[in-house]
């Protein structure tokens, strides 16, 4: 085997060297890290001095790098630029994974060493870090199972094992579906409604494949403009039962029995552990605490958004029935919306987007992280990349090393649909040496056409701004230990620097800056801006509520094991209280809930609700005093650098001066 990803990288910044790697290294590497790893373990165990802070929690906290790097690069890769050789590859590769962290969470010894530590700590003097990187540890190992017995151990093992396996499979069953479909037109008359640069877009789709004419995939840039654009009802409804039916159709990519023995295994092992429930075992370690309390921030909100959204959606049916349909379904939804947003703001994506190619939007970003923060962002061509599209920055503060970013902005068929930030390497501080990150932003921007560059719609503006927040938490990180660095925070915390960016493309002092039309260089003029401004909120209410469907749906799941059997009435009965539309009986989304059956969002869906009450209390405390000021920047950026060093209401608190009022956020979403 090659040996080029068990060695020091020989590479600028020691970055991960994708064109020297070959995918039949990954799972000889996986084993040899592996037991690198277990070494450093038997190391920390075997030490015969007395167990201390650092021998112990300090040595454990930096140890595994080597494994972490390679699983980073990994699993990147199999969500970015997947094969089914490297899926084959996550498959044999997860339970080694999910078997060696059981074999450290059920290290008796070692548990021994950090339990004497844990109840040693007041002869230490710690500072607030430490304390800490102490409770997450020791909380770490009891929530792992340190204090089962033997044959629990066992069980919980082959849980967890079970879990990595599924989760796994349900999101390749997902792309593949997406994958699967397609829909070829040739006849141009049945895509009336569609802007000529949607049709470059299916017509370069066509080519690829050697077809005639044009075509539609479920892809987000193909599926999102079709529903939005396209006056063929018939075509919408054919489109989205498509997309509404992935997974769900009980072919080869069905997901429904997986989500069963996902939910089954879940509630298992929160029981094994002495829980009442999953969502009970998740949110312990989350600033909600309880699901009652998650539930009742659900529900508080419904009652508030629900009018909002019942006049929103009377009014586009008013539209529709103009069109003598009697009955508007959920997709005539986007089409109607797009109409009332042009009729109401006179604003469509399609006026929009020459006024937003992406490398312009790119450096609006940047600079707006110059402005606030100091960084500086040069291009790379010496960094090697998984994918021609990718490209690579180093930042700097003040001509210092921060960190290498990658960008990848386009779909393609090995790259799972939506959009996230993640990192390749973390940062810490390890014998006075700061390790910086390795920093990627991942999206799916329609790719540039022979004579058009990529133009984003707003949403995908605002999008690229998201994810650019998460990737500001990395980036920023200054922190001693990699475990408590950068975004490794509460679950319900981690949305916040990426929503409160968000705010940013809606100022029209920013936006002046870089909204100019590709062509013509015209900055996009002020009444568009004012109105682009003024729609913020449009459609604030629907948006809301199927916010909280997922939210609901997601607690449901993991408070109700014991009712999870037929998927689709589940799914119906949990978020029926935020259904706007009549559902249909052949659709369901929760086989593509990838977010908490192949992601990380398991009872925590509802932080990305929770997360906008802390952004708008935040980005309303710029706007009190400047949304440049550099002295209220300056506290936001302690705020990012900390990573998850202290607890995270004490963070804002910090921040802001108090605790997040949701006034903020009522405030922004309905004017209240």
């Amino acid at each position: 085997m090659s040996d080029i990803l068990t060695t020091t990288f020989n590479t600028p910044f020691q970055s991960a060297p994708f064109e020297q790697i070959k995918a039949a290294d990954y799972l000889p590497a996986f084993k040899a890290m592996i037991l690198q790893a277990e070494k450093e373990i038997d190391a920390i165990v075997a030490d015969t001095a007395a167990p201390d802070f650092k021998n112990v929690i300090e040595a454990l906290a930096y140890s595994g790098q080597g494994l972490e790097v390679l699983s980073n690069i990994f699993f990147n890769i199999n969500s970015a630029e997947t094969t089914d050789e490297i899926q084959q590859i996550a498959q044999e590769v997860s339970p080694l994974l999910s078997a060696h962290s059981s074999k450290i969470a059920q290290n008796i010894p070692l548990f021994e060493k950090i339990k004497t530590v844990f109840d040693q700590q007041a002869q230490y003097e710690l500072d607030e870090e430490q304390k800490t990187l102490l409770h997450d540890t020791y909380k770490g190992f009891e929530r792992s199972g340190a204090l089962l017995n033997d044959a629990d151990k066992k069980t919980l093992e082959s849980i967890n094992k079970e879990l990595s396996l599924k989760s796994l499979q349900f999101g390749q069953n997902a792309l593949a579906a997406t994958n699967a479909y397609t829909k070829h037109i040739t006849d141009k008359a049945l895509l009336s409604g569609i802007p000529e640069a949607i049709l470059a877009q299916y017509a370069e789709e066509a080519q690829e494949r050697g077809l005639e004419g044009w075509v539609i995939t479920l892809q987000y840039p193909s599926f999102v403009p079709l529903m939005t654009y396209t006056d063929n009802r018939e075509l919408r409804q054919e489109i989205a039962l498509a997309n509404g039916k992935k997974s769900f159709d009980g072919g080869d990519f069905d997901n429904q029995n997986l989500i069963r023995e996902i939910i089954a295994l879940r509630d298992q092992k929160a029981k094994l552990l002495g829980y009442a429930n999953y969502a009970d075992y998740v949110l312990e370690e989350r600033m909600a605490k309880t699901p009652e309390k998650v539930t009742g921030f659900l529900e508080e909100l419904l009652v508030k958004a629900t009018p909002y959204a019942q006049k929103e959606i009377e009014v586009l049916k008013a539209m529709a029935r103009e069109d003598g349909i009697e009955e508007m379904q959920s997709y005539d939804h986007a089409y109607y919306a797009e109409k009332l947003r042009k009729q109401k703001f006179d604003l469509s994506d399609e006026e929009l987007k020459p006024y937003f190619p992406l490398e312009q939007v790119q450096e609006a970003v940047f600079g707006l992280a110059k402005t606030l923060f100091g960084l500086e962002f040069t291009e790379l061509k010496d960094i090697q990349k998984y994918h021609p599209d990718v490209k690579t920055y180093k930042i700097t503060e003040n001509g210092e090393y921060k960190s290498l970013l990658y960008v990848d902005y386009h779909p393609r068929k090995g790259k799972r649909s939506g959009a996230w930030m993640t990192s390749y390497k973390n940062q810490y501080i390890q014998d006075g040496e700061n390790y910086r990150p390795h920093i990627s932003v991942v999206c799916n921007f329609s790719k540039p056409t022979a004579d058009t560059p990529s133009l984003l719609s707003f949403q995908e503006v605002t999008t690229l701004f998201h994810e650019f927040g998460h990737a500001l938490h990395g980036v920023l990180a200054n922190t001693q230990y990699p475990g408590l660095s950068g975004t490794s925070v509460k679950w319900d915390f981690v949305e916040l620097p990426s929503q409160f960016l968000e705010n940013y493309c809606y100022e029209p002092e920013f936006l002046k800056t870089f909204a100019r039309h590709y062509k013509t260089g015209e900055v996009l003029p002020d009444d568009k801006i004012a109105r682009i401004s003024d729609s913020k909120n449009f459609m604030e209410g629907y948006q809301t509520l199927r916010q909280l469907g997922f939210g609901l749906l997601d607690m449901a799941y993991h408070t109700q094991a014991e009712k999870v059997a037929d998927i689709k009435s589940f799914e119906t009965e949990a978020t029926q209280a935020t259904s706007l539309y009549p559902l249909n009986p052949e659709t369901a989304a929760s086989p593509g809930f990838s977010h908490i059956f192949g992601g990380g969002y398991a009872a925590g869906y509802y932080s990305y609700k929770w997360a906008e009450v802390l952004d708008a209390d935040a980005f309303q405390y710029f706007k009190e005093n400047g949304i440049f000021n550099p002295e209220v920047a300056a506290k936001y950026k302690v705020l990012l650098s900390s990573g998850g060093t202290k607890d995270p209401m004490e963070l804002f608190k910090a921040f802001r001066g108090s605790e997040p009022k949701v006034e903020s956020l009522l405030k922004r979403a309905f004017g209240e």
